[in-house]
């Protein structure tokens, strides 16, 4: 089975800097081949752009990217067009209006029939000097927020430091426990939201492990620097293996009361059950989890591996908690331990 394309949706109010975000993105995307999805293209920044306000037109960048502008009954559409083999787009990134309903496109996006495409989360991105005049205005803002995988604090250094630490505490206790992400000019170091691609790495024909869909070249303290200063906060990796078999029903656990700052999670689990010689392939981001059982290689050795993204996680904490959910007895688990597995496999 192919390594499923995660579509981003990036939403948030008008003048929020959505768009600057996805410029940002699109320019330092260390090779990653991003089709990229906007309802215009006015103030995407391409070069030599014609195409301006075109609907259902489509422009393929120097660097392997692609963008495209379309209505979003057309989504579905393009969806297919985009994670098509011969397309070789490592992910595709929404951005939605800024009068959106997010719900919509999570919802598109969750219950499409493509097997190529899976959820990469909901990133809201917020105007650290607008947003509390904004929520007054339209309240629905705070429901937003409720969906998010991601909050973006954008213009983070137009506010003075104690206003923007309040800010961050109001949004965290509206949006739960999600990574709160304070920026400015839109950026985001683009390991937070997506793997770097491995294209370099291996030849066309090569087939990929999944030990090396694991590679993780950024393991703490990532910053974006081009001579100038610019305050955001950094990102967290924390990995984890085990050659001892896991207890799922810890794992899910762990998985449903994550630690305070993950935004993606990725693994392959052995469990330690009777009858089950599977392995099962997870993928987590914010809310939103999903197993997917599969056989394993020839010559594959039967061990568990796990990557965990955020920012600001307590990578101790984290890994003794990951610990935790190896299985610490001698007998197989019963069938029963896997149920909560089920409720996440798609079927």
């Amino acid at each position: 089975m192919a390594e499923r394309i995660p579509v981003l949706i990036v939403a948030g109010f008008l003048g929020s800097g959505k768009t600057t975000l996805l410029n940002h993105l699109l320019r330092d995307n260390r090779g990653t081949r991003i089709g990229a999805v906007v309802n215009d293209f006015g103030a995407v920044n391409i070069d030599a752009m014609l195409v301006a306000g075109q609907v259902d037109a489509t422009v393929s960048l120097s660097n392997g990217c692609v963008c495209c502008a379309v209505d979003v009954s057309e989504l579905d559409e393009l969806f297919t067009r985009l994670a098509h083999p011969k397309s070789d787009i490592d992910v595709i990134v929404v951005e939605a209006s800024g009068l959106a309903e997010p719900r919509n496109l999570i919802r598109m996006v969750i219950g499409s029939d493509n097997p190529r495409i899976r959820y990469g989360g909901l990133v809201e991105v917020v105007d650290a000097e607008q947003f509390p005049a904004s929520r007054e205005r339209h309240p629905e803002l705070a429901t937003h927020l409720k969906l998010a995988d991601l909050v973006v604090v954008n213009k983070a250094d137009r506010v003075p430091e104690d206003d923007l630490e309040r800010l961050r505490a109001e949004i965290a206790g509206i949006a739960g426990p999600v990574p709160v992400y304070a920026t400015t000019f839109g950026r985001i170091d683009p390991g937070l939201l997506f793997d770097e691609p491995l294209r370099e790495k291996s030849s066309a024909a090569e087939q990929l492990s999944f030990d090396a869909l694991l590679a993780d070249d950024h393991h703490a303290d990532h910053h974006a620097d081009d001579g100038h200063r610019h305050m955001h906060d950094e990102y967290t990796s924390v990995s984890f293996d085990s050659d001892r078999e896991l207890d799922p029903r810890r794992l899910v656990a762990f998985l449903e009361d994550p630690p305070a700052g993950l935004f993606r999670a990725k693994g392959v689990a052995a469990f330690g059950v009777a009858e089950e010689r599977r392995k099962f392939v997870f993928h987590m981001v914010g809310r939103y989890l999903v197993f997917e059982p599969r056989g394993w290689g020839r010559g594959e050795s039967r061990a568990s591996a796990m990557v965990l993204i955020g920012t600001g996680l307590d990578s101790e904490t984290v890994s003794k908690r990951l610990r935790d959910t190896v299985h610490d007895g001698d007998d197989p688990l019963d069938s029963q331990a896997m149920l909560g597995v089920w409720r996440y496999t798609p079927h």
